[in-house]
């Protein structure tokens, strides 16, 4: 409960005047996710919202409710968050908040997500983020554990049809586990205009605890290689986007074997009412606590916001 009422006071504290000015709306989501070891995981959250201009120019207050499973094993999670975003649709400028407070079973956590990005004259720009969350899987979410991941992302366009893009980061575990990252894309663009891109992906990570009690996947080092293809499209008052990839993974020494991804996203926003839907499928190492080359999870969100 101390946690709760902190959320609201921070929230009291960001509503000015000239907030209670501006447009207010309504908001409701959905996420449903399931993967090959059998793991579910669903949220249903509603929230108010005291500055609204559009799905990422807005101030408020979300609960979530979170339902796990796993075969006859169930844990539910609630949680209270603040959600602050002011970010710029074309440019993506900006800086997005949520901070909030989970309960899982006797286990209560500060939660975290956190981002800032810039664009410089020249066009390269630069993003830093911080996050805090628990850890999503059986074993993990019994003992507690969770994770702190910090880093920043740099975008370098060369030239007008190609960009760079480079990360780093750090992610500390509860457990005393600490993950190195490094990811890196090339940007291809045939076209200006037809929002078609061609993206050679990598990502690599290693860790400096090996035992973590199966409590969630953590190879001595795990690296990824992908192609992948993304559309960007508007039809009407739609935006849609659409990325799909084929590659392959390595964990530490072993043979490698065959990734897969599929996102799907589509949003609409008029004076009724905002939609954003998303629907995902990846074949790839995950958070689960298994080595199996053959590993896939997917997703499903949903959220819808009305204004008064």
């Amino acid at each position: 409960m101390k946690g709760y009422a902190a959320a609201l006071l921070v929230f009291g504290g960001l509503i000015s005047a000239d907030t209670l000015a501006e447009p207010w709306a309504a908001g409701g989501g959905y996420v449903q996710s399931h993967d090959s070891e059998g793991f579910s995981s669903r949220r249903l959250s509603a929230e108010g919202i005291a500055s609204y201009q559009h799905l990422d120019n807005r101030i408020g207050l979300r609960y979530t409710d979170h339902q796990f499973s796993q075969g006859d094993w169930q844990r539910s999670g609630q949680q209270l968050r603040l959600v602050a975003r002011r970010t710029n649709r074309k440019t993506t400028d900006g800086w997005n908040t949520e901070l909030g407070w989970l309960q899982q079973s006797t286990h209560q956590r500060v939660i975290l997500d956190s981002s800032y990005r810039h664009t410089f004259s020249g066009g390269s720009a630069l993003e830093v983020f911080a996050n805090r969350d628990i850890v999503e899987t059986r074993t993990a979410l019994n003992q507690g554990v969770y994770f702190n991941f910090a880093g920043a992302s740099v975008d370098v366009p060369v030239h007008p049809h190609v960009t760079l893009v480079g990360l780093a980061g750090y992610q500390g575990f509860s457990d005393d586990n600490q993950r190195r990252h490094v990811r890196g894309r090339i940007i291809w663009q045939p076209s200006l205009d037809l929002g078609l891109t061609l993206q050679l992906r990598y990502r690599w990570f290693d860790n400096s605890k090996l035992d973590v009690g199966r409590a969630y996947f953590n190879p001595e080092r795990y690296q990824e290689s992908m192609m992948a293809i993304g559309w960007r499209q508007r039809m009407g008052d739609w935006r849609n986007t659409v990325t799909a990839g084929l590659g392959s993974q390595q964990i530490a020494a072993e043979v490698a074997t065959p990734t897969q991804l599929l996102e799907l996203s589509s949003e609409t926003q008029v004076e009724r009412y905002a939609l954003r839907l998303r629907a995902g499928y990846t074949r790839a190492a995950g958070p689960t606590a298994t080595n199996d080359p053959d590993y896939w999870y997917r997703y499903l969100l949903g959220e819808l916001v009305l204004p008064f």
